[in-house]
């Protein structure tokens, strides 16, 4: 169990109702990002996709078919040092990946298909450019249907009227593979230059600005008309997609001011009328604390309304533990064969509280039911774990990885 009362060692792991079944460091480059997907390749494996939060390496593929002892496939490399995928998506034997590059005006910066039925052997099919003189890329993307590419990012043709807010919500029309074709747009209003609105009032600590543009950008079959989008400072937004070239938002929650922003992820449980929303934590030593995991009653779509959030790891277990605490990211229940469903259990990661589940079969009371922190990773650049994202298969395998040194963590649940 977590301490609650005095500050956790460095060294000190925690795991309590799940299991560690394995811990690949990748090589020596276990400095991942938020992309996660498995692949049933064509003689059976499984490979689990992986996104790497910054250069040299691109992208790695690990066989997971025996979760006990995964085995890297292959590891790609970025072409330039500046770039980050941080993300990625796979429908089938088709990947998505996003390039987002350090500054403004760099290249290459957009987002890439891949053909991986040969899981060794990824072939490139297409590559849209979303440089230009006031873009770094994209940072986000989402590709579940084999059909669009949602993502967060920016535009030869954007101008922010601040340059925290270049990446907006984009879509892509992908049906022919090797050639997609924006279908549609849609940014806050006023953070373009031109609009006839004002620009939003920035957050009034300058630490805390990080921008009103775009992060998640989450679609699924239940309702393919909306997109459940996370705005960073600018809280959260359901969207009409049904005309794609014609987005309209239903509804707006911004928990900000009071809190510091940085909305990332919104998972809606369609059949119980809930969203799950996150912030993101992105300043250390509990700087911007709390960062949380909330639940929204979604009954009437046009105002959702906060009833609970998930409780929280002890602040002063991990506030001064080194790095990053509070939320980052939940298991999205991505709409795919390999990915495990539930309304019922919410999985995020705390970078250094590390991993934890959530029983939020009430609502209104969600319980916490198992954490996993692992050591600090040798050469970890804070001297503690920072888990970035977690992925759950269909087989309620939980995987987990570090935002800098640590790899992969494999882990089996127990409740």
């Amino acid at each position: 169990m977590i301490a609650t009362k005095a500050p956790l060692r460095k060294s000190e792991a925690v795991t309590w109702n799940f299991k560690l079944l394995a811990h690949h460091e990748l090589g020596g480059f276990g400095g991942m990002g938020e992309g996660m997907s498995i692949q049933t390749a064509r003689d059976g494996r499984r490979i689990l996709w992986l996104a790497h939060e910054s250069a040299p390496k691109n992208f790695t593929a690990v066989d997971v078919s025996d979760p006990r002892k995964p085995k890297i496939v292959v590891q790609t490399d970025l072409p330039e040092s500046f770039m980050r995928s941080n993300s990625l998506e796979l429908t089938g034997d088709i990947m998505a990946v996003a390039y987002q590059t350090q500054k403004v005006g760099q290249k290459p910066a957009g987002f890439e298909l891949f053909d991986v039925s040969v899981p060794e052997q990824p072939k490139s099919i297409a590559f849209v450019d979303a440089s230009g003189p006031h873009s770094r890329g994209i940072h986000q993307l989402w590709f579940c249907d084999g059909e669009y590419v949602h993502l967060a990012g920016g535009a030869t043709d954007f101008k922010a009227t601040h340059p925290l807010d270049d990446q907006f919500y984009r879509i892509f029309d992908v049906r022919d593979l090797s050639k997609p074709i924006e279908a549609g747009r849609w940014w806050l209003p006023g953070t373009r230059e031109g609009d006839s609105v004002q620009p939003p009032q920035r957050h009034k600590k300058p630490l805390y600005d990080m921008g009103f543009r775009a992060h998640n950008t989450n679609v699924y079959p239940q309702r393919p008309n909306r997109c459940y989008l996370g705005y960073i400072d600018a809280g959260m937004f359901i969207l009409d997609i049904s005309d794609k070239s014609a987005i309209k938002p239903i509804c707006r929650f911004d928990n900000s001011p009071p809190y510091h922003g940085f909305t990332h992820t919104v998972l809606p449980l369609f059949e119980r009328n809930l969203l799950v929303m996150t912030d993101e934590s992105v300043v250390d030593d509990a700087a911007d604390w709390p960062k949380l995991v909330w639940i929204l009653d979604a009954r009437d779509e046009t105002n959702p309304i906060p009833i609970a959030t998930c409780p929280a790891p002890s602040l002063d277990s991990f506030a001064r533990r080194g790095g990053r605490f509070g939320a980052h990211n939940i298991h999205e229940n991505v709409p795919l064969p390999t990915s495990w469903q539930s309304d019922q259990i919410i999985i995020g990661t705390f970078f250094n509280a590390g991993l934890r589940a959530y029983d939020i079969s009430n609502a209104y009371q969600p319980r916490e039911i198992a954490a996993f922190v692992p050591p600090a990773p040798p050469l970890a650049p804070r001297g503690t774990i920072q888990l970035n994202d977690v992925f759950v298969d269909e087989r309620e395998i939980v995987y987990t990885v570090d935002r800098h040194a640590g790899g992969l963590y494999v882990l089996e649940m127990d409740f």
